[in-house]
């Protein structure tokens, strides 16, 4: 029995056929984004946390009750970031795995009111924008190998720091 073997050749494959499913989306020029549902509401005290780097002073979390994987790819969430002080504001966004972008839908102040952005616009996850969270949101939980994965599995790489395509096979038989 030489489990790791098969694990292996198992994401090996799934990295593979996200590949092939991720340029093809690429040459697909009828995509079109869904409209966004309305920003949704949001617990301060429930997020999961990201892991941010040292120079951010803020602590981020991602409210698990908002994530939606919709039909187009994106994947739509609250961000919740909390200064020293306590006070919180609020993020809702949507990240397309599949061409590594970012777009902003509405914030959220301390009162939790959104105020939709006017025109909201997508951004390269890369560029050098003043927040690192999406691209953090990305890389631990949202996407794998630029494809999107699911809300569950998006939620337990929040919950055990496991990145999507690393987790062990829960029942290798």
């Amino acid at each position: 029995m030489n489990f790791p073997k098969l694990a292996v050749a198992g994401h090996a494959l799934i990295l593979l056929s996200g590949l092939v499913c991720a340029q093809n989306a690429l040459d697909n020029p009828d995509w079109v984004e869904e409209k966004e549902p309305p920003a949704p509401a949001f617990s301060v005290t429930k997020v999961l946390p990201l892991e941010m780097p040292n120079f951010v002073t803020v602590k981020v979390g991602i409210d698990p009750n908002t994530i939606y994987v919709g039909n187009d790819g994106i994947v739509r969430y609250v961000a919740v970031m909390t200064n020293s002080t306590g006070t919180s504001h609020a993020v809702y966004e949507g990240i397309r795995c599949l061409t590594g972008e970012v777009k902003t839908y509405a914030r959220a102040g301390s009162s939790g009111t959104w105020s939709p952005v006017a025109t909201p616009v997508w951004r390269d996850l890369m560029d050098n924008m003043g927040s690192q969270h999406p691209r953090m949101f990305a890389r631990q939980a949202a996407c794998y190998a630029r494809v999107t994965v699911s809300k569950p599995e998006i939620i337990k790489a929040l919950q055990t720091g496991i990145k999507p395509g690393n987790q062990k096979n829960d029942n290798p038989a």
